[in-house]
Order: structure tokens, then C-alpha cells, then sequence
């Protein structure tokens, strides 16, 4: 498997499963609907397990722009490959999200709460607070990335040479991580806390027929986009400076 794959599918099971819950619990007639929060974190965070241990022999399993631009700018991922990485998690985050809409397609047209339906696509804030809903996303990836350098250590390689992120021994600690970022900070804006997660889902909820939908909110979608960058790129700074 060519890491550009590696990462269109680790990204895909990563969004699959994560969205999966989120689905599960707000449509109407699933099986787990009305869940609340403490499941959907759960939920995300071992969709973020599984979506590493697929993808992490053969791309490092970045999935995440916020990841892949991080160990670029750390010195330890090489900087041509930073647009594949960012494609390929886009495009998996958009086969993702649009097979959650193909298997609970029933549920979407039984439920009438169109903010709950982007909900299963894309973050939205709890309060809308332009410089604080930025700074969650900020924080969020902040701790992510910071994580995710201790976790990796030094640099490792795969089977094809390819620059290893998080690698299959990260999996279980990041999935750790995530979920501690979801019960804490997620309430406040959803924790996108990585760009394709967020990106990729939205224009799925822009071009589906979804039935009763609201806008995409297209004027909150760049914060889920640009917080996550700020907040690699300070962590990134960090650790360079306390290495």
C-alpha cells in the first residue's frame, strides 16, 4: 500500500467511525439514539485508534494536516510530500463522511433536527465567539501535537522508508489523548482539532441531497481549518525550542 492510499484510508475509517457515532446518537430510530457526549468522545477516540493502526505502517498515519504539517516543519517529514498527505486526508475524509451519509440515509430522512445532521458532518460552537471558538482549536491541537511528539520520539521508518508519524505503538496513547481533548475542551466547539476532519465532511454536507438540511455554515468552517494549523505550528515551536 502506497502511503497516498495508506492515509485516504486511514483518514476514511477515522471519519467512517467518528461520524458513525456522532450519527448514532443524533438521528432518530438508531439503536443508540440520544446518546450523549461521553459516548460520541468515546466513539471518536477509538476511531482514532483504528484509523492509526491502518494507516501507520505505510504512512506513519498522520492522518490529520495539522499532524503532517507539524513533522515538516520539525524537520523529520519531508516538505514535498506535505500536499499528497493533505490531498489524500481530504479525500478520505470526504469518502468517510459521505458513506456515513449511504448507511444511515434512513435515519437522516426520519430525523427532522437539520443542526444535528451537520452535526454528523462537520463542527459547530456551543457559543459563537469568534476569538474563542479559534483559541479552543488553537488549545485543542496545541496538546494533540505536543502529545503526538513525545509519543513518537525520535524518528522512526516504515517497511517502504517512508517517515513514520504516530506510527502502530502510538495508537492506543493518542487515542488517549483525543479522547481527554473531547470530555475537556470538545464542548465548547465540537474539537475539529485537525483540518480534514472538519473540510472534507462540510463540502460533503454542502453537495449531498440530504433531506431537510440546513446551510453548511461556511462563515464558522475556517476556524475548524485555521485552529488546528496555529495550534501545530506553536507546538511545533515549542518543542524545537525545548528540544
Amino acid at each position: 500500500m502506497t502511503p497516498f492510499i495508506a492515509e485516504i484510508l486511514g483518514t476514511a475509517i477515522l471519519i467512517l467511525l467518528g461520524g458513525g457515532v456522532v450519527a448514532s446518537c443524533v438521528l432518530k430510530e438508531t439503536k443508540s439514539s440520544g446518546s450523549g457526549w461521553i459516548v460520541i468522545t468515546t466513539g471518536w477516540a477509538m476511531a482514532v485508534f483504528i484509523g492509526v493502526l491502518v494507516a501507520a505502517p505505510y504512512s506513519g498515519a498522520h492522518i490529520n494536516p495539522a499532524v503532517t504539517l507539524a513533522l515538516a516543519l520539525e524537520g523529520s517529514f519531508p516538505w514535498k510530500d506535505v500536499p499528497v498527505y493533505i490531498l489524500a486526508q481530504l479525500i478520505g475524509a470526504m469518502i468517510g463522511s459521505g458513506t456515513v451519509y449511504v448507511l444511515f440515509k434512513d435515519h437522516f430522512d426520519a430525523s427532522e433536527d437539520a443542526l444535528g445532521k451537520r452535526a454528523i458532518f462537520c463542527t459547530d460552537p456551543a457559543i459563537s465567539n469568534t476569538f474563542r471558538n479559534l483559541l479552543s482549536e488553537i488549545v485543542g491541537t496545541f496538546v494533540l501535537i505536543i502529545a503526538v511528539f513525545y509519543i513518537t520520539g525520535a524518528e522512526l521508518h516504515g517497511e517502504n522508508g517512508a517517515p513514520v508519524g504516530l506510527g502502530a505503538v502510538g495508537a492506543v496513547p493518542i487515542a488517549f489523548v483525543v479522547w481527554s481533548i473531547g470530555l475537556s475542551l470538545g464542548g465548547l466547539t465540537g474539537y475539529a482539532i485537525n483540518p480534514a476532519r472538519d473540510l472534507g465532511p462540510r463540502i460533503m454536507h454542502f453537495l449531498l441531497p440530504i433531506k431537510g438540511k440546513t446551510d453548511s455554515n461556511w462563515s464558522y468552517g475556517w476556524i475548524p481549518v485555521i485552529g488546528p494549523f496555529i495550534g501545530a505550528s506553536l507546538a511545533t515551536l515549542l518543542h524545537l525550542m525545548l528540544s
